[in-house]
């Protein structure tokens, strides 16, 4: 049971990091201008970019289950300061600050799971542990 959840843990984080950079890639233009408005005014274009290609290559290697480690860390270093500086409740005006420390907080749920990724490993049902068991002795 453990290895199943294990396998569905990992595509349902993969599938959140993979959408999100289908949906930046989608719009594009207005993910520059919103980035802009949360002040990454230095070469918004080049992180967006570099932001794009480390989330579908890290939710790529997280759902296949080879070296998702490094596809879990790959989406944390988007995530987390994704998280602060998009939903900064503690700057928020009062009425919305609740609904902001809950997205926050999903958000950190969140890197929560990629944390226990990146500690224990795609587990038994991955092509790392296919390609171990099918390699020819020596």
């Amino acid at each position: 049971m453990k290895d199943i959840a294990d396998l569905l843990g990992r595509i349902c984080l993969s599938i959140i990091f993979l959408f999100e950079a289908i949906n930046s890639i989608l719009f594009y233009d207005s993910t520059v201008v919103t980035m802009q408005s949360y002040g990454v005014t230095f070469w918004p274009k080049l992180w967006l970019s570099i932001a794009i290609f480390g989330l579908i290559l890290g939710s790529i290697l997280m759902m296949i289950g080879y070296f998702a480690r490094v596809g879990a860390a790959l989406c944390l270093l988007y995530w987390i300061p994704f998280t602060f500086i998009v939903y900064s409740f503690w700057n928020d005006p009062p009425d919305t600050e609740q609904l902001s420390f809950l997205r926050f907080m999903t958000n950190m749920a969140v890197a929560g799971g990629l944390l226990l990724l990146l500690a224990n490993g795609s587990g038994k049902y991955s092509v790392k542990r296919l390609i171990h068991r099918l390699r020819l002795p020596q």
